[in-house]
């Protein structure tokens, strides 16, 4: 194909706003004129996405969260549904958030614009009923995930390994020293890493978990360094209560490449911890009523990626009513403690990036050329 293509694009949050970025990087590598536009963030911005709404306006997590913004959600999808029909991309892209994308997606279809999905839905983990869904909203889908096109070929949904883009981003040796350099962190002292996650419900529900476990791990030669996402260190400020945190706005991979470990939420973060190599405890907290509806849906034993991927209990999980400063401070300690076990994690985490690096960008624009040429 030698014209560049117009896409259409969703990410929400953070994380999809950098899965997105990394994919653009690659896509205008191949086609330097491709343009891009809808929904987005500052990692897209910077690749020359055109935002007609802010990634932010996506960034909620459960139940009650979309309920108390379906309103707003509704019209916002609305409005980019007849925008995009009337503009017509060559294909569009969707970028996880699948409970806003596949709506869309499936609407797009339905008027004749091809539709892709970066990302696929957990079905392998929890409400495998939604296949049916990405099967009528989709053209194809691509996976991060080497076991998932096989789940999605079954149901007739086309689909494509194409690695995790932050496998290709990451470099397999952690840059430590320049790191601690640019944190301004001592080389000799150990660094604990606070990760509570990018939205506003995840740093009200986790992060006076992780600084109740900095209060209690505090001790000389111990430092601590929480990246926030912009925008949000006024959630985070009050809750420091005297304890020594060093706030940073983003540096998310700084923080993860200058710790020894690192206390974070369940999400794309534990991914990338583990491709940083960092033993890790995961932690995870939500709205009662979220959880009281997520908690018995489960098809797997672990819910952090990294689990997942190994399919054992390589580091620890503590979800829900476990996710205590207590808690979240012993399971700290012993990895602290064990240098076998940290070395042992380095080598599966080691593994594990080997496996996901696919150089993505390159595997996801051809999969999107073919479905563009067809």
């Amino acid at each position: 194909m030698q014209t560049a293509p117009r896409l259409g694009m969703v990410a929400g949050e953070a994380s999809g706003d950098l899965l997105a970025g990394l994919l653009l990087q690659g896509l205008r590598a191949r086609w330097p004129g491709l343009t891009s536009q809808g929904i987005g963030g500052p990692k897209m911005s910077a690749q020359g996405f055109e935002t007609w709404w802010p990634h932010s306006k996506l960034s909620i997590f459960g139940y009650v969260d979309a309920l108390l913004n379906i309103r707003e959600l509704l019209s916002i999808r609305k409005q980019l549904g007849t925008r995009l029909i009337s503009n017509r991309p060559d294909v569009f892209i969707g970028v996880d958030a699948p409970d806003f994308n596949f709506g869309l997606e499936t609407r797009l279809r339905e008027a004749g614009i091809k539709t892709v999905h970066f990302v696929c839905p957990s079905i392998w983990a929890w409400r495998p009923e939604r296949v049916q869904t990405i099967k009528r909203a989709a053209d194809h889908v691509l996976c991060l995930f080497p076991f998932e096109p096989e789940i999605l070929h079954k149901a007739g949904i086309g689909a494509t390994y194409v690695g995790h883009p932050l496998a290709d981003a990451i470099p397999m040796e952690p840059p430590r020293a320049s790191a601690r350099e640019a944190l301004k962190l001592p080389e000799g002292d150990t660094v604990i890493a606070l990760l509570p996650g990018s939205r506003k419900s995840e740093i009200n529900y986790i992060a006076p978990a992780l600084i109740g476990a900095a209060k209690l791990l505090a001790r000389p030669g111990r430092r601590f360094v929480m990246p926030v996402v912009p925008g949000l260190r006024g959630l985070i400020e009050p809750m420091l209560d005297g304890v020594d945190i060093q706030l940073v706005d983003g540096q998310s991979h700084a923080a993860l490449a200058a710790c020894d470990l690192t206390l974070v939420a369940s999400g794309t973060a534990t991914l990338e911890a583990a491709l940083f190599k960092r033993p890790m405890v995961i932690a995870y907290r939500m709205n009662r009523l979220n959880w009281w509806r997520m908690k018995d849906k489960g098809l797997l034993p672990w819910v952090g990626l990294p689990n997942i991927l190994a399919r054992e209990f390589l580091v620890p999980e503590l979800i829900q009513h476990a996710c205590t400063p207590e808690n979240l401070a012993r399971e700290a300690e012993g990895l602290l403690a064990d240098t076998p076990r940290r070395a042992a994690l380095h080598q599966r985490f080691v593994q594990l990036h080997e496996l996901l690096r696919q150089d993505t960008a390159k595997q996801a624009a051809d999969a999107i050329a073919t479905l563009i040429q067809a």
